[in-house]
């Protein structure tokens, strides 16, 4: 057929250009419910669409999960013809037409992968004009004879995705990406749309020159992702770093990042060595047992993949919990880029930097052998991303503001510096100080390691030989670690405060370093906070109303079902869907449908399934099903109506302590937040925890206490079922629970 079945073909040439344009995004509205199960557009994702409507040349940059492949994917359903998207990685075209044939659009590609009879059925799909989207490599497209196969299939668009590897200007240029500036004059009526996350505005204007784009669209979402957590830590011991990022996302899908295939092996026998779920990848190894890890991963056999950058840019994969770099990336278009493989599905997830000094230098010598102006491009960008890592600004506004952009707030509340996991010091002028002086008295000679052992006052050999020990500063930072001296020396030349010169990275200190010895400016010092740090708001919003017993249940049906279709479990439902489940707990293929991210075809393939494993699960913790979920939780009424006097609560758990202080009862908090009772009492615990409360009513009669206070005395008061048993059921185990937490403050 030359049409999806189901959304009528736009005719070309049949009606006024308005009209058509309008008549065009009619149908990719019906598509988007249809087939992705969407009831909306996400930022700027309608205007790219009505690009290729308007037969108008484009460049869209929109950050990674906001929704990028949609604006080519959902045009190319309702236009007549077939639409080519060249992609750079074989794993990429796989996964984009696996989860279109997933969803019903007729979709393929061609690459080295296939058979000759593979390619062949695709060949013979392309001349009955069965297909409406095309995946290829630009070497492929632009191969001898290609070019004229394609004038005959009645070509309707091009999309060039990760179109930064045009621009030598792009953090992953590729030269066979050039070759596609002969799309113009190949199909000088063909509508081309550049596809990135990631492009500065010099990328993006390369990218128009060199793909010979007439006029192009520029459409530039924003490049914060809200909800990545950052957070950049000196790299003390990469073990106990990254076992620590692991032990926090048990049974979830992460990635951890390597600079040298030789880290990627020592750091995954070691993690496996302690019983980590976790394997390698990197370009060394033979292309088959690459490809089977990689496999494993997306179909979640294994949680953790520990890789080299070569690792990344082909998965799709939308439930990365945690992305982690041992090292510093080099440039922040890739620091960008990697951790945005984490959280596309809208969902909260950890992106951890562990840096130091050294990776600079590892950096500058992997790049030593590029052409000139390649060389010098890649510093300018290696020494913006060591500035990132040592300047003391929120994480989010940093990445915004390389990209030309500003944060809207002045609390991102999703990265260590906002959410306090770093303090400054008091005396940053005075220390600054000390260690610029220290500096110039060593002549401006010696590098970091060395200054920092002088101002702590080591009797290292080098430095009594030197006579450096009868420097008036020797010794003015002993109170410190050297780590800790060498770390803010880090921080001072991030603020371009030093500067590292020559093969042997001696210390300068720079005009801006001056002004710090005389006093007219003051550099920021960090160090790890000592309070314990913030929640970000960002991951308990998200779990909000989820029943994570619930959750787990549907994660693990979802591995069945996915086993049983040969596709990715996060094809069948991403994240988002399942906690939406766990959060709404519907009872019928109806209420199943207001769940994101299920539509028609989902609901009949796998809700049956679904509905029975949310029915067991309710029925064997006593959760209420059918809850009613409204967008902002509670009426705007109710919120402009009470004070905030918990600010760091969501939005329902502040609504329920509110109203608990007012001595309303669980059922009547229950129905005003819109959670299961089960939920409320446990929002009721942590009140009486927050406030320090004593006495249970009016929530638990006093009889009912003193009973299980009597029994917590005779069996303990860790657990509630010894103490349910002891009362032979005639309490139940809320009640308990609320008691417990009474006496519990008693101590």
């Amino acid at each position: 057929m030359s049409y999806v079945e189901g959304v009528p073909p736009l005719i070309a040439g049949k009606m006024p250009a308005t009209r058509q344009l309008l008549f065009m995004m009619e149908n990719i509205q019906k598509a988007l419910v249809k087939y992705w199960e969407y009831n909306d557009f996400l930022p700027l994702q309608k205007k790219a669409m009505e690009c290729v409507g308007s037969k108008r040349d484009s460049i869209v940059v929109l950050p990674t999960g906001g929704g990028k492949s949609l604006c080519y994917q959902a045009p190319a359903v309702v236009l007549p013809g077939l639409t080519v998207v060249v992609s750079p990685l074989i794993s990429l075209m796989k996964d984009q037409v696996d989860a279109l044939i997933e969803c019903g659009v007729s979709a393929a590609r061609i690459d080295s992968s296939l058979t000759a009879h593979e390619q062949q059925r695709v060949f013979e799909a392309l001349h009955k004009k069965q297909l409406k989207l095309l995946y290829l490599s630009p070497e492929r497209l632009v191969s001898d004879g290609f070019v004229e196969v394609l004038k005959k299939t009645g070509l309707s668009f091009i999309a060039v995705d990760e179109a930064h590897c045009v621009s030598m200007w792009g953090h992953d240029f590729r030269p066979e990406y050039r070759q596609l500036g002969i799309l113009k004059q190949a199909f000088p009526n063909i509508t081309i749309g550049a596809y990135t996350a990631t492009a500065t505005e010099q990328v993006r204007n390369d990218i128009a020159e060199q793909l010979h784009l007439e006029n192009p669209e520029m459409l530039i979402g924003s490049f914060d992702r809200p909800n990545l957590v950052y957070k950049v830590q000196r790299r003390t011991n990469s073990l106990k770093q990254v076992s620590a990022v692991l032990d926090r996302h048990k049974g979830e899908s992460g990635i951890v990042y390597c600079i040298r295939r030789r880290d990627v092996d020592e750091l995954c026998q070691l993690l496996r060595d302690k019983s980590y779920n976790v394997l390698p990848y990197h370009a060394g190894m033979e292309d088959k047992q690459r490809k089977k890890n990689q496999e494993a991963f997306v179909g979640e056999k294994v949680d953790t993949i520990v890789a080299t950058i070569a690792f990344g840019m082909g998965i799709d994969k939308s439930n990365v919990r945690y992305v982690v770099h041992t090292g510093m990336p080099k440039s922040i278009e890739h620091y960008q880029q990697e951790t945005g493989r984490a959280g596309r599905d809208g969902l909260e997830a950890e992106c951890c930097l562990f840096y130091s000094g050294g990776d600079y230098g590892t950096w500058k010598s992997l790049m030593s052998e590029m052409e000139p102006e390649a060389y010098k491009i890649a510093m300018i960008k290696l020494n913006k991303m060591y500035s990132f890592c040592t300047g003391g600004v929120c994480r989010h506004k940093a990445v915004l503001r390389y990209f030309g952009q500003t944060l809207d707030k002045d609390n991102c509340g999703a990265c260590d510096m906002c959410l306090g996991e770093m303090d400054s010091i008091k005396d940053a002028l005075e220390t600054s100080q000390k260690i610029l002086s220290c500096i110039v008295r060593l002549g401006q000679r010696f590098g970091g390691t060395y200054t920092a052992a002088v101002l702590t006052g080591s009797n290292d050999k080098r430095v009594l030989e030197n006579r450096h020990d009868a420097l008036s500063t020797y010794g003015l930072l002993s109170d410190y670690s050297q780590r800790t001296v060498h770390d803010w020396i880090e921080q001072l030349e991030g603020q371009d405060f030093i500067e590292k010169v020559g093969d042997y990275n001696v210390l300068n200190v720079t005009e801006k370093g001056w002004q710090v010895l005389k006093g007219n400016e003051t550099p920021m010092l960090l160090k790890p906070a000592e309070k314990p740090a913030k929640i970000s708001k960002v991951v308990e919003d998200s779990w909000e109303g989820v029943d994570s017993g619930l959750f787990e249940a549907l994660r693990k049906l979802r591995t069945t079902l996915a086993c049983k279709q040969g596709v990715p479990a996060y094809i069948v439902f991403d994240d988002a869907a399942l906690r939406d489940m766990a959060r709404r707990r519907p009872s019928s293929l109806t209420g199943l449908l207001d769940v994101k991210g299920v539509g028609e075809k989902k609901s009949r393939q796998y809700g049956q399934a679904v509905l029975e494993t949310i029915k067991d699960c309710c029925c064997r913790n006593a959760l209420q099903m059918d809850m009613h979920v409204h967008p902002e939780m509670v009426s705007a009424d109710l919120q402009a109506s009470e004070p905030k006097r918990h600010p760091n609560l969501s939005k329902a758990r502040q609504r329920a302590f509110d109203l608990f202080e007012k001595k309303l009862s669980i059922e009547k908090v229950a129905k005003s937040v819109n959670r299961a009772q089960s939920t409320t009492t446990q929002y009721l615990v942590e009140y009486i925890k927050h406030e320090k409360i004593t006495d249970p009513s009016p929530w638990v009669d006093g009889q009912t206490f003193g009973r299980i206070v009597h029994a917590a005395r005779q069996v303990g008061d860790e657990r509630t079922k010894p103490i349910f048993d002891s009362l032979k059921g005639q309490t139940d185990h809320n009640q308990i629970r609320i008691s417990l937490a009474c006496l519990r403050n008693n101590r």
